[in-house]
């Protein structure tokens, strides 16, 4: 099968794409499917034969192995794992693109103990900082006072980095 960065046109019409948006990168699913890599998102195929858009500032880990490609959402999102049966260049433009929104990545020790990674991502179309926090296994990320300890973090990085 020859690789196109264009999905065939029945994906295309099934996609819900921003104006402006333009397709990267495709690679078929064993499902029949395909995944998009767009200039602003992840396209990838649900079980209802339709697609979840994940902008890429919103993926905080992406890895391909073995014939799958792993995305996890930021902030407790969900987790998407698709098998491609010829990968193209999907796992280098979405290496690329997530990569590219991250604009500081900061591992904090938490003064109760346990640490948090703090992440400040921008929006490929531009706009202002978007900010996550990733705490530790273990730690309750729904802990208010964990959160406040990761918020006056977030604070002096802010200050820190004029963010």
């Amino acid at each position: 099968m020859r690789l196109t960065r264009r999905p065939p046109a029945p994906v295309r019409d099934r996609l819900d794409l921003e104006r402006g948006e333009r397709t990267l990168a495709t690679a078929p699913t064993r499902g029949g499917s395909f995944v998009v890599a767009t200039t602003t998102a992840l396209h990838v195929p649900t079980v209802s034969g339709g697609f979840a858009r994940v902008p890429w500032e919103r993926i905080d880990q992406a890895s391909w192995k073995d014939g799958w490609l792993h995305v996890h959402e930021t902030a407790g999102g969900p987790e998407h794992h698709v098998r491609l049966t010829e990968a193209g260049s999907v796992p280098e433009t979405v290496r690329e693109r997530v990569t590219a929104t991250v604009v500081v990545s900061h591992n904090a020790r938490l003064p109760g103990g346990g640490g948090v990674r703090i992440a400040g991502r921008r929006p490929s179309g531009g706009g202002d900082v978007r900010w996550s926090f990733v705490f530790e296994s273990g730690l309750d990320p729904d802990d208010p006072g964990l959160r406040a300890q990761a918020e006056q973090l977030l604070e002096d990085l802010r200050r820190q980095t004029g963010l």
